[in-house]
């Protein structure tokens, strides 16, 4: 089998691979029970760093493994093959009125890649992560078991499996619970930041808006600090069931790395935040509310070659106010403001799974352009500042997570590592915890 090089979304993270592409779940099964190569299962890449990497060993991709095996469509029950994607699930459910309980910030992931790191998305107040959905999970093992999980069937495994990171085992398939819809399209509404104190006056003041999230402006200092966009939805009744359209644009090219500076960021952000149209009240397609960046396809190139970082966080409630002024004002302060700070808060709906990310309060996701040495300072400064706030940075976007850093905020990962197959690593792995397959 040739080597192939397979890189993080960051582009940051990269390694030569051994890479099987099974069609079956018999063949994926088989794949996992031969060779002595330390293995992971690859979905679609949209891991930021090296959660999905496994350098000089072995990935078995499951972009060919995405058939729905069944469906109630009077109950919303469907069980679907790890590789089917979000984007696939939306095309089909949304039609037949049904739409997925959490979406993160692309469609395009895996159905099983987005259980392994228990994604969340703007209804996490709500809803909270896809593992709260999920009623029961195929596992296979290397030493040939087959097992069937849900809380009530190897409950222990179950938990570690979900946000698991694909380290107990291959998914083959996922049963999910899907939820009612009246439409495709949802009711929005966006109100202008002028501070940080008026996110966390706003979010306190949802009400029976579901899906939440802002835009902020990552260069803003002293009193306009934290100002930007804050933008919330909910299920529209009516406006018919129109799936969505593949991106209309792609970008062709790794930009050049000075395309991407603290100027055009400036320059960007004042035209983003001077938007009048953009405020008050609108009915829209589930696409651009949920996925805006999915309309540019390939858009990590606009990073350049260098790649890019970002790194979120989640804080709890009694420390967020501060810390996230603290991480705003550094992030400005170094003239390497983010170019898309993205600001949220998290409810209070606990996971299944024992590596979850999410914790009550709030969480901030910012992207860097790797400009280097400075980068590298930055973002383990910014990781201090959470860890001094106890809170924890996400796996599925991380690249530089100290050992420190994951294990303060993730004191069970032992209990994960107890129940880890064997013969299942991957890079980000071996980095925060020392051990090696």
């Amino acid at each position: 089998m040739p080597l192939e090089s397979v890189e993080g979304w960051g582009r940051f993270h990269k390694g030569l691979h051994h890479v099987s592409r099974p069609a079956f779940l018999d063949s994926a099964r088989a794949e996992i029970e031969r060779g002595n190569l330390p293995t992971l299962a690859y979905g679609q890449g949209r891991s930021y760093g090296d959660s999905c990497l496994n350098a000089n060993g072995r990935l078995i991709e499951t972009r060919f493994l995405d058939r729905i095996l069944a469906a109630d469509w009077r109950t919303g029950v469907v069980r679907v093959e790890a590789g089917l994607t979000l984007d696939e699930l939306l095309r089909i459910s949304v039609p037949r009125h049904w739409f997925p309980p959490v979406c993160p910030g692309t469609k395009f992931v895996s159905i099983g890649g987005a259980v392994a790191n228990d994604v969340h998305g703007k209804n996490h107040e709500t809803a909270g992560t896809i593992g709260a959905h999920v009623r029961a999970i195929g596992l296979a093992r290397s030493n040939g078991d087959l097992l069937e999980l849900s809380p009530s069937q190897n409950g222990a495994m179950f938990a570690a499996t979900i946000g698991g990171l694909g380290l107990t085992g291959l998914l083959l398939w996922i049963e999910l619970q899907l939820a009612p819809i009246g439409s495709a399209c949802f009711e929005t509404e966006t109100l202008p930041l002028s501070g940080l104190d008026g996110f966390f006056r706003i979010a306190e003041e949802d009400g029976d808006w579901s899906y939440s999230a802002a835009w902020i402006d990552g260069l803003a200092k002293g009193a306009r600090l934290g100002r930007g966009l804050y933008r919330r939805g909910r299920h529209a009744d009516a406006g018919g069931f129109e799936i969505h359209r593949n991106p209309s644009f792609a970008v062709p090219f790794d930009m050049p790395a000075w395309s991407l500076n603290s100027h055009a960021l400036r320059a960007f952000n004042a035209i983003y935040w001077n938007r009048p149209w953009a405020l008050g009240r609108k009915r829209i397609h589930y696409d651009p509310f949920l996925f805006p960046l999915d309309g540019i396809h390939r858009w990590n190139r606009l990073y350049g070659r260098r790649g890019f970082f970002q790194q979120q966080c989640a804080i709890p409630t009694a420390s967020a106010p501060a810390a996230i002024r603290k991480l705003l004002t550094l992030a400005a302060r170094r003239s390497e403001g983010s170019f898309l700070a993205v600001l949220k808060k998290f409810g209070s709906r606990a996971s299944p799974g024992i590596l979850s990310f999410p914790t009550p309060g709030a969480t901030l996701a910012l992207d860097f352009p790797n400009l280097g040495a400075s980068t590298s300072a930055l973002l383990e400064a910014l990781a201090d500042i959470v860890l001094e706030s106890g809170g924890r940075l996400y796996p599925a976007k991380d690249a530089t997570m100290s050992s420190q850093h994951f294990q303060a905020g993730y004191p069970d990962w032992r209990t994960l590592e107890a129940q880890r197959d064997p013969a299942f690593i991957s890079d980000f792995w071996r980095r925060v915890t020392g051990i090696a397959a």
